[in-house]
């Protein structure tokens, strides 16, 4: 069955993501080379970002690095120094790229349609990892990865754009522990968790990206202060997702405004890893949002969900299992504004479709809302068919014109980590991604590492080094090998002295 399903997904794949690329992002015929960008102004919000414009700037002064077919990009990241940039021209590239400096920009030079490919022959868990500061990636087809397309650890003033990522094993493109970031123009496809995953970031535009046949199409996790905009949802398990993952250092998720997205027949079956929080994702989700406070649905157009098009629920409802006493479970002060919505909960699945029969209907709504909360609005309720909005009011806005980004007006300062700290920046920058308290994310929970290696950090080091996959019911863990010394043993004590 799972053979089959990917050959199905591999051929959708194919004529989905060249008929969009084709029409909508790279359309310009007779292109050469991608133009050199000026990484200072490709930085700064609200400037150009035409590539013609950009490179006649006078602002770039950094050293160009370039790799050809037959070399290696690691490589020409551990020549390169802050400021430097890196073009990466057409050719299959099998490897694993670790970008640890500030201000080094990754581009893929695009010539007569030929891409630079990243091809992790499903032998190498992730394709980049970034932990440095003012990361640029752009322009990479990646493919077949076991781990993650493209993943940050705690690197703040990132931009990832302009990449087709297909099959990359449990992410797409995955911030985690990042502020002042920038996701858009990129393809994602056949991602088991979450194709776009923001995870504990702050300031970050999700902006003109295409997301289908994941199990989630861009999902908000335990963030705040996030735009999503125009970007097309289509075909996934869950469209967008805002919601708070329990067990977590960091325990909110609020301000995010999911606006002007096309989120459409979100009804791919549930491939995600049995026991993780996506793979309680009902099939048929257009937008969902869990325990996320703050949260503004505005200007969408939701169609063709099959269990519902909009799902707002409290912790006890959308993940029962979670105990997390320090994680407030309620969504409160929800907006919603006016959106498009039609044939959406036309089959209900599981819980909904119980609910529903107990109001003589089998149809699911356009918005479903069910478990607590205080002082959410929307804007005119009698537009759409609704379940649980009876203690919503009115709300007090109308558009959100006035926040065209989310992003700083300027760059972040880069993080400053003392020797003390070093052992809770890797644990929330690496991994807490994959492993919280009392909750399945990807790996174990924190607390069944603690009880296996209890009084042994060096045991979470060894790990560290060469994991070894020992049960069957989770994926392989990528090594971390990369890591300093210091930081795996800082690390390994840090989780072992880690309270919820």
């Amino acid at each position: 069955m799972k053979s089959t399903l990917s050959k199905i997904i591999g051929a959708i794949v194919v004529l989905a993501v060249g008929v969009f690329l084709g029409k909508s992002f790279f359309s310009s015929p007779n292109v050469d080379t991608v133009p050199m960008p000026s990484t200072i102004k490709y930085r700064n919000v609200g400037l150009s970002n035409d590539t013609t414009k950009v490179a006649q700037s006078n602002d770039f002064n950094g050293k160009i690095i370039e790799v050809k077919d037959g070399s290696s990009i690691q490589e020409a990241v551990k020549a390169a120094n802050p400021g430097d940039l890196i073009r990466v021209y057409p050719g299959i590239y099998s490897e694993n790229v670790y970008i640890d400096k500030d201000d080094i920009s990754l581009q893929g030079v695009v010539i007569k349609g030929e891409w630079p490919v990243l091809d992790g022959k499903k032998e190498i868990n992730d394709a980049f990892l970034y932990s440095g500061n003012g990361i640029l990636i752009e322009n990479f087809k990646i493919i077949n990865y076991k781990g993650n397309g493209i993943m940050g650890q705690a690197g703040n003033n990132f931009i990832i754009r302009n990449n087709w990522i297909i099959d990359t094993g449990v992410y797409g493109i995955f911030p985690q522990y990042g502020k002042n970031g920038l996701i858009e123009h990129n393809v994602l496809s056949v991602i088991a968790d979450a194709a776009i995953y923001v995870g504990m970031c702050d300031n970050v535009d999700v902006l003109h990206n295409e997301v289908f046949d994941s199990v989630a199409g861009i999902e908000i996790e335990n963030s705040r202060h996030c735009l999503v905009e125009n970007n097309y949802a289509h075909d996934n398990t869950g469209g967008l997702l805002a919601f708070v993952t329990p067990g977590l250092p960091i325990k909110t998720t609020f301000d995010v405004i999911l606006r002007n997205n096309f989120v459409v027949n979100n009804n791919h079956e549930n491939f995600g890893a049995p026991g993780s929080t996506v793979a309680g994702i009902p099939s048929g989700t257009g937008v969902l949002i869990m325990a996320a406070d703050d949260v503004i649905v505005e200007n969408n157009i939701i169609t063709g969900n099959k269990n519902s098009g909009i799902t707002i629920v409290d912790l006890a409802t959308g993940d029962p299992k979670a105990n997390d006493p320090n994680s407030e479970g309620n969504p409160d002060r929800v907006v919603i504004l006016d959106n498009i919505m039609y044939e959406n909960g036309n089959d209900p699945t599981g819980e909904l479709k119980a609910i529903m029969l107990t109001q003589m209907d089998t149809r699911g709504p356009d918005i479903f809302a069910y478990g607590g909360g205080t002082g959410s609005t929307i804007r005119d309720k009698n537009k759409y068919r609704t379940f649980g909005l009876g203690g919503y009011g009115v709300a007090q806005i109308t558009n959100t014109d006035d926040i065209p980004t989310m992003r700083t007006p300027s760059p972040v300062a880069a993080r400053s980590v003392s020797k003390e700290e070093i052992g809770e920046l890797t644990y929330y920058g690496v991994c807490a991604g994959c492993h919280a308290f009392g909750t399945r994310l990807i790996g174990p929970p924190t607390e069944i590492i603690q009880a296996i290696h209890n009084g042994n950090p060096q045991g979470i080091v060894d790990y560290i080094n060469n994991p070894k996959n020992l049960r069957e019911d989770y994926p392989e863990m990528p090594p971390q090998d990369y890591l300093d010394d210091n930081a795996k043993m800082a690390v390994a004590e840090y989780i072992l002295a880690l309270k919820q």
